[in-house]
């Protein structure tokens, strides 16, 4: 439950209370030795439940974009998976599943086994114009300094975000030489320090603020959306939030200008993501998939050196997905998810698109 003190208002706008007290507003200092509390180790009959449904699903020869959670039935594992939605959405806000022997099997096993346990936790949203439903995070040699690339597509550290969908699901096949670490930190946590040591610098977040596209421009819409990085709605905290792409554009004339106040803000919003004591650092290991609620946490990776065979180079499949039963949000989030609508929002909706899942 959040704890409630008298909210406060700014040019309109209702601002949370002071302090905001929920499983969602934790500090990573007060996790990283208990991961019993989100990391869920999968056990030999599991596994075999995962193998057996992915394996009847590829026989049928369907796309496995196209993956239902009807054809994908999971009797033991659902009840799981029905308490790692409830995390996501009312909990801490994230979760790891882990021991899946992805070493063993075909990337269309990996990738079918990855997309029929999604189904369980919500419905996939096309990642890009193609409509793939199936990212594939890897370093693929693109400039970070072009202001069209999309970080992921690098090696290099990516600064703390959230991405465009109420979750975002990352399943590792391949893990760097060095480096390549998940950071995670509480969009809750950074408001609440942001509140003791600035609140002047915090109630300037809830105001809109241009950020870039990076080319993915709907028909009709702006180079640019204007939402809050913090948004206050059903006494729900939301944020909304990739510093880089903020910066970017101010490349656009008709974009909001940033205020020395606002790059304060901003720059103190960072340095609290950043603090060691807040957020929480994972490597993910083969096999392991991690979920993460975008609406209440943002997620991070570190910079890392990659393996010099292109066999064994870092790689990951991600999942964007709208989850039934979360949270209704304010009605700007429309510039950038074009729904609001709970269970149908969010990713890059191109009308007529077949949503399809690209495995190499």
């Amino acid at each position: 439950m959040i704890k409630m003190t008298p909210p406060h208002f700014i040019d309109d706008i209702t601002l949370p209370p002071n302090q905001l007290e929920t499983p969602a507003s934790w500090k990573g200092q007060d996790l990283v030795n208990t991961p019993e509390k989100w990391i869920r180790t999968f056990n030999h009959a599991e596994i075999c439940e995962l193998e057996t449904a992915a394996g009847n699903y590829i026989a049928s020869g369907k796309d496995v974009g196209e993956i239902t959670q009807a054809e994908f039935p999971l009797p033991t594992l659902s009840t799981t998976l029905s308490q790692l939605k409830e995390t996501l959405i009312n909990g801490i806000g994230f979760g790891v599943l882990r021991g899946l022997p992805t070493d063993n099997y075909t990337q269309l096993m990996s990738a079918a086994i990855f997309c029929g346990v999604g189904t369980h936790l919500g419905n996939a949203r096309s990642q890009n114009a193609e409509a793939h439903i199936l990212g594939h995070v890897r370093d693929i040699g693109a400039k970070s300094d072009d202001p069209n690339t999309r970080i992921y597509q690098t090696s290099e550290r990516q600064t703390f975000h959230t991405d465009s969908a109420d979750v975002v699901g990352l399943l590792c096949l391949k893990k760097a030489q060095e480096g390549g670490a998940s950071l995670l930190v509480s969009t809750e946590t950074i408001y609440n320090e942001m509140m003791l040591l600035r609140p002047d610098l915090a109630a300037l977040l809830f105001q809109p603020i241009a950020t870039d596209r990076r080319g993915e421009v709907p028909e009709g819409a702006k180079p640019f959306f204007e939402i809050p990085v913090f948004n206050w709605h059903q006494e729900r905290l939301t944020g909304i939030y990739q510093r880089q792409y903020i910066d970017s554009a101010q490349r656009f004339d008709d974009a909001m200008r940033l205020s020395d106040l606002h790059v304060e803000a901003l720059d103190l919003f960072d340095s609290l993501a950043n603090e060691s004591s807040l957020h929480l650092s994972m490597q993910l290991e083969h096999g392991d998939m991690q979920f993460v609620h975008n609406h209440s946490m943002l997620h991070d990776r570190t910079g890392f050196l990659d393996w010099p065979e292109v066999e064994n180079r870092r790689h990951l499949f991600r999942l964007w997905l709208s989850i039934d039963g979360d949270r209704e949000l304010p009605e700007s989030f429309k510039q950038r998810y074009g729904s609001i609508t709970v269970g149908d929002r969010g990713g890059i909706v191109i009308k007529g698109s077949k949503l399809n899942a690209p495995i190499d």
